[in-house]
């Protein structure tokens, strides 16, 4: 399971891994806007945060009980203590963890992100001190950084293969 803040690199490293791997790819959101026949905002406006981090953790759930492959989740996902606990019993979490810098140019491209509307360094700022100690507890810890993204696929096999539970995490 990938996790990270905006930006990171979860879906475009997400489908090269699973490529790479021969495994399918899933993007947790994607699965959440298809269950629920709407999209993330409408979720969040019409029924508030609650309600969708306790949908997202059983499409998480389920996800992980499906077999192996490549999830990536939403940035708040890993947020979620019996999600984290979920994804530790039932799979491997890797924190796509990048720099301030990296991170702003990356979601400066697309204007589809309304949490950045404004100030998009303060928020991202106040994120990373909010979340990168609470991802810093992921199985695997890999930096996205401006490298060609099949460099940083090699990177995360090369740690899931000399990670000691392998064996027993049959997500990604």
């Amino acid at each position: 399971m990938l996790v990270g803040l905006m930006g990171c690199g979860k879906s475009s490293i997400g489908k090269r891994l699973a490529a790479r791997l021969g495994l399918p790819f899933v993007d947790a959101d994607e699965e959440i806007e298809r269950v629920a026949q709407k999209s993330i905002k409408e979720i969040f406006n019409d029924h508030g945060e609650a309600f969708f981090r306790d949908r997202e953790a059983r499409v998480i759930a389920r996800l992980l009980s499906a077999g192996p492959q490549v999830l990536a989740t939403g940035g708040g996902a890993f947020m979620m203590a019996d999600t984290r606990a979920k994804i530790r019993e039932d799979g491997l979490s890797i924190w796509l963890r990048a720099e301030l810098h990296v991170l702003l140019r990356r979601v400066g491209k697309r204007d589809t992100r309304p949490l950045l509307k404004g100030d998009a360094e303060g928020v991202m700022r106040s994120l990373m001190d909010a979340r990168y100690p609470v991802y810093a507890e992921a199985d695997i810890t890999v930096e996205s950084r401006d490298v060609p993204h099949d460099t940083i696929v090699s990177e995360i096999i090369t740690a899931v293969a000399n990670h000691p539970s392998l064996a027993q995490s049959p997500s990604i």
